[in-house]
């Protein structure tokens, strides 16, 4: 009776991890399937969509909802009705070709991985806006890798070449390579205490070849090529291998301060391009930055003459992906990168960074 009851029991537990497991893959079928048929109109194949925000009606909501919350309710109700009046008659009175300011947030990291969201969004601004319009970067960015950030900049060079007037915000810090994004615009506002400037390059990197030889482990490194590795993790580093990655950082420090030099001509790059930084009223005695203010304050000046709009471009995930990045089982291409992923990219991570090719 008791091996009865035993079989019975182990047949139930087998039963429901079964019944489980069956649950679990419908449920990501029926997730997918949702998925793949609810795409919107402005989405791509991939599903990636272009998302805009009219920021005058934000605006307008939140003030009436600090009115409706502190004010009697008649002075509320007869606030709205000569609001609404208002209101229409600046539709009426509204032409088709009013300027329009549209707004782009930009928050950078190590390897400027926003970069392929803002040329989407450049992409389509550049197909609709004029040299009467305006775009506004909110830019949030301590720089890395020079090769993202040069090609982040030059997404933002775009605009300028095309002829539509481009303002980087600074509300609290645009240093090194967010500096060299922030320099092509035609103008550049910052927050009081907004960090602005550290104009320099740098490569770090540690050695473990002292401990590895207390281990007796060897290492062997094989190039084709004189300077194809200058330092290395591993191995011995040379006094030549050394000197050899201080005259690259000083060729790419030249080269920032070249294009620093071609859109903003007037500054004097002897004083600020030593690798230090500063705030808004020092930023702005030195030339680095145009007027001492925060994107709030300008969105809001400019929002009775002119039409605001947050532009974004939202990439796709696969629903499979954000179902097992939000427990941390996919790699950086989730968000959420988990242990081995982080264990399978620092070496090229590394590589890129440290070794030999600085950072901005």
């Amino acid at each position: 009776m008791t091996l009865m009851i035993d079989a019975l029991i182990e047949y139930g537990l087998f039963l429901a991890k079964s019944l489980t497991l069956v649950l679990t893959i419908g449920l990501l079928v029926v997730v997918m399937l949702r998925a793949r048929h609810s795409r919107s109109p402005d989405e791509d194949d991939d599903g990636s969509r272009l998302e805009v925000v009219d920021l005058n009606d934000r605006y307008a909501q939140m003030a009436d909802i600090i009115k409706a919350a502190t004010l009697p309710p008649k002075i509320v109700k007869k606030a709205f009705k000569a609001e609404r009046k208002a209101e229409k008659a600046r539709a009426k009175a509204e032409q088709p070709d009013q300027r329009r300011l549209f707004v782009i947030d930009f928050h950078g990291d190590l390897m400027a991985t926003e970069v392929g969201a803002l040329r989407e969004v450049i992409s389509a601004l550049l197909m609709t806006a004029t040299s009467e319009d305006e775009v506004l970067v909110r830019l949030e960015n301590t720089g890395g890798a020079v090769h993202e950030h040069g090609l982040a900049a030059s997404q933002l060079l775009r605009l300028r070449t095309a002829g539509i007037p481009l303002i980087i915000a600074i509300d609290k810090v645009a240093a090194s390579g967010g500096y060299l994004m922030a320099s092509v615009a035609n103008r550049i506002i910052a927050a009081p205490f907004a960090v602005v400037g550290s104009i320099g390059v740098l490569a770090e990197m540690p050695n473990f070849h002292r401990l590895l030889q207390q281990k007796g482990v060897d290492f062997e490194l094989h190039t084709a090529g004189e300077h194809k590795r200058t330092l290395t993790l591993f191995g011995e580093n040379t006094d030549e291998g050394r000197a050899k990655l201080r005259e690259q950082l000083e060729e790419t420090h030249g080269q920032f301060k070249s294009f620093i030099a071609a859109y903003r001509p007037n500054l004097d790059l002897s004083k600020v391009a030593t690798g230090e930084y500063w705030h808004g009223e020092q930023a702005l005695s030195l030339g680095l930055i145009d007027s001492v203010q925060t994107s709030d304050d300008y969105l809001l000046s400019a929002r009775e003459q002119t039409s605001l709009y947050k532009v974004r471009y939202r990439a796709h995930k696969r629903p499979l992906q954000r179902l097992l990045g939000s427990v941390g089982l996919l790699g950086a291409h989730s968000g959420v990168p988990s242990l081995a992923s982080l264990a399978g990219s620092l070496g090229r991570r590394l590589e890129r960074l440290l070794l030999g090719w600085g950072r901005v």
